[in-house]
């Protein structure tokens, strides 16, 4: 295993960025771009799709810049999530004819197909961390499944804006309703977000040991939760985006489970009100936010709970992660790609509650070849590298398919071999009886990664982590 922990280290402290591109030319030529056309973009308003768009109408651009200019305009707007297919391409217009030294006129084609923007669905979920820890775990019971419905009602009025309403029931009972309006302004950069959130559960995880959640099941509700708030958004040039957010929670848990974890709100208490406020940064410059292949991602967010006094938890937590996604070739249809990316979070002060401490284990923030484990702590470190090649991508036109937002199938394929570390510092490992805190760990292995409809990515998985053990995992990822 250290062997490839030295081979993944050389190619990511020392990526060979000259491989990336190839040499430019120099040269003075350029273009002057007369016209920006848009099609396509039946619901979309027009002021949308153009706040994405780096080239306007009237730029004189240098020849050489003009195809990376278009490439990346072309991400931006697959990032968008408002369109299946988008095309961005130049042409010499009808007047092409110029003096010598003068620019070349040309026009920006911008064509889209839109997606289907209402989807109304019946919600099948596992109420665990993840498929593995359900199939390998909890015995495969349907008692752990959540079902429901979903509306996901995307630009709701051609600006981009979403509304989702959610129902679910069984392992729990969630009702959840949020609308999110990106812009609010003329100039296109401040928006805002409201949410409202009411759960309840019969069977709650109260404390871990081994590194493994312990649940405990009732006929009586277990735990309450509600939460209200809403959100200021700020979007400067294409790539940083800022939010910052107003949240009142209110939990509530039987005796029962105080009197199993006296932690778990600290003190045996069996209510916790508070005020948080969050200011989240993200610079994204990836082409692909569901797989992406080449750019960087940077975040940063600060959480205070606990504005006033009588608030009953104090906590400030940070959490920051940078990566980076490169190709390995200059060629355009190169095969090989890399990326990068660490993840760190602290909390303070040390004493706080069980429920509110997360170390790995949990969403994206797991070592692989941990699936099945999650290690609770205040801090915590990640690496995750990961080295792909590209097996297949291609696109599929579905004649016999008369809806045009359904007909459109996108398939790809990537073989990706891949080498993690983390490492999560906590004051509660011995009295929860964790063997994973306080230690370096590591994982690597291989795994087959299918990227498709609605970018809805499959991942199978082979491992094997520092403790020797291998395991064969699925996960499957959706951005909605």
């Amino acid at each position: 295993m250290r062997g490839w922990f030295i081979f993944f280290s050389l190619v990511f402290l020392f990526p060979t960025s000259g491989l990336l591109y190839a040499q430019r030319a120099d040269s003075t030529s350029t273009v002057l771009v007369k016209r920006v056309n848009l099609a396509g973009n039946v619901r979309t308003r027009d002021r949308i799709v153009l706040r994405e768009l780096e080239i306007h109408a009237g730029d004189t651009i240098r020849l050489t810049d003009l195809p990376g200019k278009l490439a990346w305009d072309q991400r931006k707007l697959n990032n968008t999530n408002l369109f299946i297919t988008v095309t961005v391409s130049s042409r010499k217009t009808a007047d092409s004819l110029t003096a010598n030294g003068n620019p070349t006129p040309v026009e920006i084609d911008v064509v889209m197909k839109e997606r289907w923007y209402v989807l109304a669905y019946p919600v099948f979920d596992l109420a665990d961390r993840n498929f593995n820890e359900w199939w390998y775990d909890r015995g495969r019971s349907f008692r752990r499944v959540i079902y429901g419905a979903r509306l996901d009602y995307r630009n709701v009025s051609g600006n981009n804006d979403r509304l989702v309403g959610v129902a679910e029931f069984g392992f729990l009972q969630r009702f959840l309703m949020i609308y999110q309006r990106p812009y609010i302004d003329r100039a296109q950069r401040t928006g805002l977000r409201f949410d409202v959130s009411y759960q309840t559960n019969r069977e709650i995880a109260y404390r871990s040991r081994f590194d493994k959640l312990v649940y405990f099941r009732s006929e009586e509700l277990l735990r309450t939760r509600a939460y209200v708030g809403a959100s200021l958004t700020r979007r400067d040039g294409f790539y940083h985006f800022h939010t910052l957010g107003l949240r009142y929670v209110r939990n509530q848990i039987a005796d029962t489970i105080a009197r199993l974890n006296p932690t778990y709100y600290l003190d045996g208490r069996t209510r916790q009100q508070y005020t948080q406020l969050a200011y989240g940064y993200r610079f994204d410059r990836r082409d692909n936010v569901a797989y992406p292949l080449r750019g960087t991602l940077i975040t940063g967010d600060a959480t205070l709970y606990g504005l006033f006094p009588n608030n009953d938890l104090h906590q400030f937590e940070v959490v920051a992660s940078a990566a980076r996604f490169w190709p390995l070739s200059s060629k355009p249809k190169g095969h090989w790609y890399a990326s990068s990316g660490v993840r760190g979070q602290m909390i303070l002060p040390r004493r706080q509650p069980y429920n509110d401490l997360r170390g790995l284990g949990y969403l994206q923030e797991v070592v692989r070849g941990y699936e099945l484990f999650i290690i609770d702590g205040q801090h915590f470190g990640l690496w995750k590298n990961s080295l792909r090649y590209q097996l297949f991508s291609s696109v599929k036109q579905i004649s016999w398919l008369k809806v045009k937002q359904f007909n459109t199938f996108p398939l790809a394929a990537y073989l990706t071999g891949f080498a993690d570390a983390g490492y999560v510092r906590s004051s509660i490992a011995q009295q929860f009886d964790s063997r994973l805190a306080n230690k370096l760990l590591l994982g690597t292995g291989i795994s087959l990664d299918v990227v498709t409809f609605y970018n809805l990515v499959g991942r199978f998985s082979a491992t094997i982590n520092g403790q020797g053990q291998r395991g064969f995992y699925f996960n499957i990822a959706q951005e909605l």
